[in-house]
């Protein structure tokens, strides 16, 4: 299928790996532009250089940018111009019992989590408008949900992301701009695969046993049974990005596994 994404051009938030990474790559592999982020020099320069491997006829850049310190914030919001596609996919979580969560904690992770998401659509959405054309994503979970009991904090900014995925969604009305979020389920990230791999190697078991083991543990009412793959949820995320997607706004659409219960 033509996505028909060929010259459109991409920012996507936190992407020198994991979900934001499998993105750029579908987004390059339909002849978009792309300009990744990450806050490390060194890696997303790196990251770069993958992909200018594997597409060398691509145009892809990256921006180095801390989401979460306001003056390279702004200094990131002074290059994006003519963004055709916003992924908003940056995203820090923890494990942590409630009582032991900060109040700076609970500030730190909405302010990378919902503010960057807020700041880049601000900057962004106007110039949507101006040109009658645009797709904005919002890359949440089902922990938005699903609030987890060990990490709320982390849950609380995935249903703000929703929150504000479709409030602004509604700015759109009668253009041809989108804005839509995509729920996640357990995906196997760069973060997730280097966790499992150590716990498995101090218990000695396969790294596909633990795997298994810790979905069955933490969700066996999953549907697909496994981890997510970060490609998969990438995949929705380029459809969404398309302009045969124009009839699907202000929507959460799930890409979680069949992890969540209700219909």
């Amino acid at each position: 299928m033509n996505l028909k994404l060929e010259g459109k051009r991409a920012f996507i938030s936190g992407s020198t790996k994991g979900i934001g990474f499998a993105i750029a790559k579908q987004l390059l592999n339909e002849k978009a532009e792309v300009i990744i982020n990450g806050r490390d020099e060194e890696k997303t320069n790196l990251a770069v250089q993958k992909l200018k491997e594997e597409f060398p006829d691509a145009s892809v850049s990256g921006i180095v940018c801390d989401l979460g310190n306001k003056e390279e914030v702004t200094t990131l919001l002074a290059k994006l111009n003519n963004i055709d596609i916003l992924i908003n996919n940056v995203g820090v979580f923890e494990l942590k019992d409630f009582e032991n969560i900060e109040e700076e904690e609970w500030y730190r992770i909405f302010d990378i989590n919902v503010m960057s998401s807020v700041r880049l659509s601000k900057k962004i959405l106007p110039q949507m408008l101006q040109k009658n054309s645009g797709r904005i994503i919002f890359i949440s979970s089902e922990s938005g949900v699903n609030i987890p009991g060990n990490m709320i904090h982390y849950g609380m900014t995935k249903a703000a992301m929703m929150a504000v995925s479709n409030g602004l969604s509604k700015l759109t009305l009668g253009t041809e701009i989108t804005v839509n979020t995509i729920l996640g389920g357990p995906t196997y990230s760069d973060g997730v695969a280097s966790t499992i791999e150590h716990i498995a190697s101090l218990q000695n078991i396969e790294v596909e046993q633990m795997k298994s083991a810790i979905i069955q543990q933490t969700n066996p009412q999953s549907l697909i049974q496994r981890f997510i793959d970060p490609a998969e949820i990438a995949s929705l995320a380029v459809y969404l990005s398309s302009p045969l997607s124009i009839a699907t706004n202000g929507s959460c659409l799930r890409a979680d596994g069949g992890t969540l219960k209700t219909i």
